[in-house]
């Protein structure tokens, strides 16, 4: 498996190399792939944050059916819904924490 990482690794930096000559060669503007890879990132982040908002409705759901007593709904369904949704949760938690820090990080930085 390692060698499979190796080469594809090799591969996308020749790649990027070739990228960089044509922009070079082209006198492209590297600011113009800017936009587009921030717009991605913020439906990426919006995508997430509704996929953990749906596993916590979900959750929640099917913790209040095991409640009233649907026999539907297992408790193991419900148990399980709980946790992904906390995992998700704390994965979401993580991704913010590290945004930040990243964010001081280069507010810290001199100009």
């Amino acid at each position: 498996m390692k060698i499979q990482n190796s080469a594809l690794f090799q591969e996308m930096q020749s790649m990027a190399l070739e990228a960089g000559r044509s922009n070079q060669a082209n006198n492209l503007p590297i600011t113009q792939t800017q936009p587009t890879s921030s717009t991605q990132f913020g439906d990426l982040l919006t995508n997430a944050i509704d996929t953990v908002h749906g596993l916590q409705q979900d959750a929640g759901n099917k913790i209040t059916a095991v409640e009233m007593g649907d026999r539907s709904v297992s408790l193991s369904d419900a148990m399980i819904a709980s946790q992904k949704s906390s995992v998700a949760f704390e994965a979401t938690v993580q991704v913010r924490n590290k945004l930040v820090e990243a964010y001081q990080e280069i507010m810290n930085m001199p100009v």
